[in-house]
């Protein structure tokens, strides 16, 4: 079937050809429309218009001191557009019978996107060239996601605010509009055509073919208006820049272009009057908004509808050649002047951003003269591009001749820009350094213990290594709190209890995300206590009483004052925790007054609940976006540093607290950490320490090390009771736990571990057991050298499988001790730190690490098991992103313990597992009315098998006695050939099980 558009009337050489002022919003020059869809009329006062528009938005963009609504620019486009083009369409529809849609995409191809294409490619390679490496990696999707017309939707994304753009954005923002315009016509052009084909047969064709379009235009327009409103009310950038919330814009201009003829004339003065009220409106919108107008609520209906009255007030009458009389807007507007910019509006709206964007990329912010320049001198290849690229490929009958010649242009102009972002992005990667989650093992040695922050100046280079997390690392290390920080929209915490879920104990952490970047410390010193950490956090929310804006949603932000209130009645309702942690931004205002009564207000039902309180003073705040900073100078991390004085602003709160005004409530800070010494600037990196991962919050990492310098302060303050240092024997610290063992895998690097705590299991069973290869099929062979069980000199320790003329060989070692064991109505912990071996696929067939305990008995003779009892605290195989926890217990087969597969978990997902250390803990309960043993990960409980699952005298012979722990690394057995694999010539020697720790801990039966 062949798709063509019925081309306009052709012009002489010389004059305005169709589509020649082909503007931002795509639509096509005003020869192809006219005041009906019966007749096709050149409009020059819309060429006009298109000028109006275009240069609203410059001056916008460039700042220009009374053009703050400048952004309205782009909604005249849009009504434009669904004018002409709807037009355009309908004609087409009602001369033919049919509209052509190849011929329709062809043109708008052709036209559209070899310009766009230019624009696209020289910000691929200028970008590469004048933007740090981190930029560039986003400015190449951005490349991609514009050449595919999706921009927009990335930048919703990204949550984007259009209207507070400044130089720090994409440098292609502004193909958001091409975009919204692009994925409109991909579903309207077909609907209509549709919609023709069911009017085919009419007896009027042109009457049912208006009825069927207006049929169609006016639910549409009324539903995305409402959906505008509704989305401003709740999302920005989602109101602004999706194409759901934009398509009555188009529609107002589709409606106008099919109003019937007698209600589209009226009284000359009538006409003169709406063409100036409209012009008037458009241009009190450009003065009147700003970027705090809710956009585009109802609010846009002003420019939406002012844009439709000036096309309304000029359209021709009757054998009128144009309808503008002497003192018409429409004459004004069809000037030279306006005509000759409407003509190269679509051009210069491609260049003058990136040309903006770029230019301060390398020289930094401007004024808004030096941008208004630069707007000017983005005329020059705005003019190439349409004199060099647009007019030849719109004139070419070459490509003009075919549909699939207009398709093929476009395809090309999509593929260069796309190729080259590829290419850059690809050697950008290269300089970025990794990226995916952070491994905190990859941190410094020593860094961990906090106080090594101040060993390095800000100004040291860094000649041992890159920065951890490296800047591509550093834009995701968020906290691992999974979906526990409330977004701006929502108005109540999901229940998010992390550590010790079932112990009375717990910390609170509560705040807007300058607390919610301590949530990796709190959970540890929690964990480490059997405790649990409770998060009460949400984004851009004070939590001071007062009532703030969000950028987000783009008014007052009603939701922050509800969540807060909520949240302190949660907490009053609760059981009043250990601790209370908080925590929040200093700068939501200048006034120091008020925010000292605003933090009484608060403070005030927070201390009625009789907990410790702890404020941690807010860090400092960059101002800029360090991990981009970085990126482009990795090697001079001075280059990074931001001033003091703007970063650390005075601290009412933490005055008020030091000078004892506030009982109960205390304050710890560790800037003194992050910003050392007293000179001007705080530095960006530190001992190697990314610290912050955009221009205002810690990077996880950064929060990871600083877990030891917290923790001594709140120690020292009397608010949490020290854990470190027990040795078997002492007494229970403030917090009931006495620890047994902990071992840290200090130590040179090559050398085995303690051989005070651990010992080697070697060969492949024990002496005298019933059966070989441990009893479970596995192929390898334990040995206790330091190829296959060693520390790695950075606090871990690795068992690695090898192999060697086809045999493999292994580590397992089992702690020295045997009594670890809950005391009479007490409760045993069991925890240790792991990064499973990173390895996936069949690579990683066979692949069995596991973290378990047996009973001591087994210690004296390989008789007794299941019945002694065996705890699987991790087992995973095969390089599967999952864990098992199981216990086993009772008789071989059968029986209330199921065995041989025992009571398990079954698989619990753990992302991340083979690529970052992780807790699993298993704790033995034995306290009355408990009876029970519990597993978690990462602090969640995942299991628990009851003593009432099984008779009294099974669950007393697992459980009732000590036990020892066991660390290795199997390759083969039943369990990896239950998942479907085992170990093969594809398996992949060498990888490792890292320990980062293993700690066990005893407490006492409690009232």
């Amino acid at each position: 079937m062949s798709f063509l558009v019925t081309p306009g009337r052709r012009r002489p050489r010389g004059s305005v050809a169709p589509g020649a002022a082909e503007m931002p919003s795509g639509s096509r020059s005003g020869n192809e429309s006219g005041p009906s869809p019966h007749r096709s009329a050149f409009r020059p006062d819309i060429e006009g218009l298109r000028a109006v528009a275009v240069l609203a938005v410059l001056a916008f963009h460039a700042g220009i001191p009374g053009a703050t609504g400048g952004f309205v620019g782009v909604d005249v486009f849009f009504v434009i557009s669904g004018y002409l083009i709807t037009g355009l369409l309908v004609r087409e529809a009602i001369t033919t019978g049919r509209i052509h849609l190849g011929d329709f995409f062809s043109r708008r191809a052709r036209r559209l996107l070899p310009s766009a294409a230019v624009v696209l490619a020289v910000v691929a390679v200028a970008g590469a060239w004048l933007t740090v490496p981190l930029r560039r990696t986003d400015m190449e999707h951005d490349v991609v996601a514009a050449a595919l017309s999706f921009a927009n939707w990335r930048f919703v994304a990204q949550q984007t605010d259009y209207l507070a753009a400044g130089h720090d954005q994409s440098p292609l923002l502004h193909f958001w509009s091409l975009a919204v315009e692009e994925q409109f016509y991909l579903f309207w052009a077909p609907l209509l055509a549709v919609l023709v084909l069911s009017a085919a047969r009419a007896v009027r064709r042109g009457r049912a073919v208006r009825l069927l379009v207006v049929l169609a235009a006016a639910p549409l327009t009324l539903a995305s208006f409402a959906l505008a409103v509704f989305w401003t009310e709740h999302s920005v950038s989602l109101a602004y820049l999706g194409t759901a919330s934009r398509v009555w814009q188009f529609g107002v201009g589709a409606l106008l272009a099919l109003l019937p003829w007698h209600l589209m004339r009226g009284p000359r003065p009538l006409r003169l009057l709406c063409g100036w009220a409209g012009a008037a409106a458009i241009g009190w919108c450009v003065v009147s908004y700003d970027a705090g107008t809710p956009y585009p609520g109802y609010a846009a209906l002003v420019p939406t509808l002012a844009t439709a009255a000036v096309i309304l007030a000029a359209i021709p009458g009757r054998g009128e050649r144009h309808a503008q009389g002497p003192w018409d807007v429409g004459r004004l507007l069809a000037g030279r002047a306006p005509r000759a910019v409407g003509r190269l509006s679509y051009t210069l709206y491609l260049w003058h951003w990136p040309v903006l964007v770029l230019a301060e990329a390398r020289l930094g912010t401007l004024g808004w003269a030096a941008k208004t320049a630069l707007t000017l001198a983005a005329v020059l290849p705005a003019l190439a591009t349409m004199r060099w690229v647009e007019q030849p490929l719109r004139r070419s009958r070459t490509v003009s001749e075919l549909p699939r010649r207009g398709l093929s242009v476009g395809v090309s102009a999509i593929v260069l820009p796309v190729a080259l972002a590829l290419v850059v992005g690809t050697t950008t990667l290269r300089v970025l350094g990794p990226a995916g989650p952070v491994d905190t093992r990859g941190l410094p040695p020593g860094a961990a213990s906090g106080p090594t922050l101040l060993a390095r100046t800000a100004g040291a280079p860094l000649a041992d290594g890159p920065v951890v997390p490296s800047p591509a690392q550093a834009r995701g290390d968020f906290p691992p709190d999974g979906a526990c920080e409330v977004a701006p929209a929502e108005t109540r915490s999901p229940d998010c209890l992390f550590g010790a879920v079932d112990s009375p104990d717990r910390i609170v952490l509560l705040g807007d995300s300058h607390a919610g970047q301590w949530f990796s410390p709190m959970l540890a010193l929690a964990a480490e206590r059997g405790w649990a950490l409770q998060e009460l956090v949400k984004q851009g929310c004070p939590l001071p009483e007062l009532t703030v804006d969000s950028p987000q949603l783009g008014r007052a932000y009603r939701e922050c004052d509800t969540w807060r209130a909520d949240s302190l009645e949660r907490l009053r309702q609760q059981p009043k925790p250990r601790l209370i942690v908080i925590s929040s931004l200093n700068r939501y205002t200048a006034d120091a007054e008020l925010l000292a009564e605003a933090w009484e207000k608060t403070l005030t039902p927070l201390r009625a609940l009789g907990a410790p309180i702890v404020y941690v003073e807010d860090t400092p705040v960059p101002g800029r976006d360090i991990p981009a900073c970085v990126s482009g100078s990795p090697g001079s991390p001075a280059d990074c540093a931001f001033s003091r004085a703007d970063a650390q602003l005075p601290d009412p709160l933490a005055q008020r607290i030091a000078s004892g005004a506030l009982p109960g409530v205390r304050s710890v800070g560790v800037n003194q950490v992050l910003c050392p010494g007293d000179g001007p600037t705080c530095p960006a990196v530190l001992d190697r320490i990314l610290l912050y991962r955009d221009d205002a919050h810690l990077t996880n990492a950064a929060a990871v090390v600083l877990t030891d310098r917290l923790e001594r302060l709140l120690a020292e303050a009397g608010l949490l009771p020290a854990t470190g240092g027990a040795t078997p024997g002492t007494a229970p610290g403030a917090d009931g736990w006495t620890r047994l063992l902990r071992d840290d895998f200090d130590g040179p690097a090559g050398t085995p571990p303690s051989a005070a705590d651990w010992i080697h299991d070697i060969g492949t069973c024990y002496p005298g057991c019933p059966a070989p290869q441990w009893g479970t099929g596995e192929i390898e062979t334990m040995t206790d050298s330091t190829d296959n069980v060693r520390l790695d000199g950075k606090g871990a320790l690795e068992i690695v499988p090898t192999r060697k003329d086809g045999r493999w060989s292994s580590g397992r070692i089992e702690t020295r001790r045997s009594d670890f064991a809950p005391p009479p109505g007490g409760v045993l912990r069991i925890e240790a730190s792991i990064a499973l071996p990173d390895v996936t696929g069949e690579k990683a067939a066979g692949y069995w690490p596991a973290f378990w305990t047996l009973g001591a008995p087994l210690r004296d003779g390989y008789t007794g098991w299941p019945g002694v009892g065996e705890l699987d605290v991790m087992e995973s195989v095969n390089g599967r992103d999952t864990v098992f926890a199981t216990m086993h217990c009772g008789v071989l087969e059968g029986g209330p313990c199921r065995e041989p597969a025992g009571l398990t978990s079954g698989p619990q997902p753990c992302a991340g597992c083979r690529t970052a250390f992780h807790s699993y803990a298993v704790e033995v309960d034995l306290a009355p009315g408990a009876q029970e043993v519990r597993w978690y990960l990462d602090g969640r409980a995942h299991h628990r098998v009851t003593a009432d699952r099984m008779d009294p005298a099974t669950w007393q012979a697992a459980v009732d006695h000590g036990l020892f722990l066991i660390l290795n690394v199997a390759i083969g057995g039943n369990l990896p050939l239950a998942d479907g694999a085992s170990a093969g010539p594809a398996t992949e020697p060498g990888r490792a099980m890292r320990v980062d720790h293993v700690t066990v801990s005893t407490r006492e039966r409690t009232a």
